[in-house]
């Protein structure tokens, strides 16, 4: 499958500047999932700045009616 890297920069949402896996979907989603966390285009801007990307984090907000 051919990354569209280009594209998905355009809708990423994440705030870590210089981040290597920004636009590349498929190694930010390992990469956090490895960790027990979701990337930054899961969560609303307020909750991504806080860099807390931990499923508990998640589903705080799921609970909260955030997401």
């Amino acid at each position: 499958m051919e990354c569209k890297r280009t594209e998905n920069l355009k809708r990423c949402k994440c705030t870590y500047d210089g981040c290597p896996k920004q636009g590349l979907c498929c190694e930010c989603v390992k990469r956090h999932a490895e960790r027990r966390q979701l990337p930054a285009c899961f969560f609303p801007p307020e909750a991504e700045k806080t860099y807390d990307r931990s499923f508990e984090h998640f589903a705080r907000l799921v609970n909260e009616g955030k997401i």
